[in-house]
């Protein structure tokens, strides 16, 4: 039960920030509820876009309500304007997309996924929900940073994002690339309300990276899709890639194998051979 509410409660948050983030457009709805105090919409408002009682869109934004039907999840995302990802993530807060694994892989990967990464002639990594870190290759350590002299415990991407400052300085698309990474960090913590390491890792993070803190308070999610970096790499130059991600590996959905893919029509492959020499 206390997970349960735990859920509902992340539920109602994500939803304040969805609220606070629109923009009142006409004057209808203001001269009806008064003069604007607060930014974004009223929860009034947001009540009679969906269609629902203005107690009961109160109380689900506190983690009040128990349970809540598919038909108002989807009213009420209309009336937020959520895009694709944050209905997606909203509807498996409310139980609509599915379960996540409550026994998430968190010790060292798979061995043989480790061979097969090693075989893979572009960077690749092997990460779980929590994006920790549990396997490299060679090229990997050569772009991205060198995980060998990271701590295993501190092989964590959204940490290393926001506070490796080599990796910082020569990512050239960093905003972008920390703008995504919070994102699907944001999801899969709001998704695994169970697992209490992703408390104390952020609380930990919004001490430490005064942006992190302000990322996470936008409270944005993002679903994994494949998106474009640029590293300005201290050898071999711009280098182009795409990163691609591969889940849900031999049946464990919170195993990923994130590669990062030279684009075509750039020097980045030529490159890339030259390093692997």
């Amino acid at each position: 039960m206390a997970l349960e509410n735990e859920k509902f409660k992340i539920l109602g948050d994500f939803l304040k920030s969805r609220r606070e983030r629109m923009k009142p457009d006409g004057t209808e709805m203001a001269s009806r509820f008064g003069r604007r105090r607060t930014p974004g919409l009223r929860r009034e408002e947001v009540a009679q876009l969906a269609g629902v009682s203005i107690t009961w869109y109160t109380w689900l934004e506190q983690g009040r309500v128990a349970s809540v039907s598919r038909e108002v999840i989807e009213c009420v995302a209309r009336a937020l304007q959520l895009s694709s990802d944050e209905q997606a993530h909203l509807f498996r807060l409310a139980d609509y997309g599915g379960e996540r694994n409550s026994s998430p892989n968190t010790g060292e990967a798979y061995p043989e996924l480790q061979t097969i990464i090693d075989q893979v002639n572009y960077p690749a990594i092997i990460a779980n929900h929590r994006t920790e870190v549990l396997a490299y290759n060679r090229l990997a350590t050569e772009i991205i940073t060198d995980f060998h002299a990271i701590p295993a415990d501190e092989r964590v991407m959204t940490r290393l994002i926001f506070t490796d400052e080599n990796l910082r300085e020569q990512l050239v698309n960093w905003k972008e690339f920390a703008d995504y990474t919070m994102g699907v960090f944001r999801m899969y913590y709001d998704q695994n309300a169970s697992d209490r390491w992703f408390e104390a890792f952020v609380r930990k993070m919004c001490l430490e990276c005064v942006e992190f803190q302000t990322l996470w308070r936008l409270h944005n999610v993002r679903q994994k899709n494949a998106i474009h970096y640029t590293f300005d790499h201290c050898v071999a130059g711009q280098l182009f890639f795409q990163l691609n991600t591969f889940s849900n590996i031999n049946g464990d959905e919170n195993l990923h194998c994130c590669i990062f893919t030279p684009i075509a029509n750039t020097v980045t492959e030529a490159k890339l051979a030259l390093l692997r020499k």
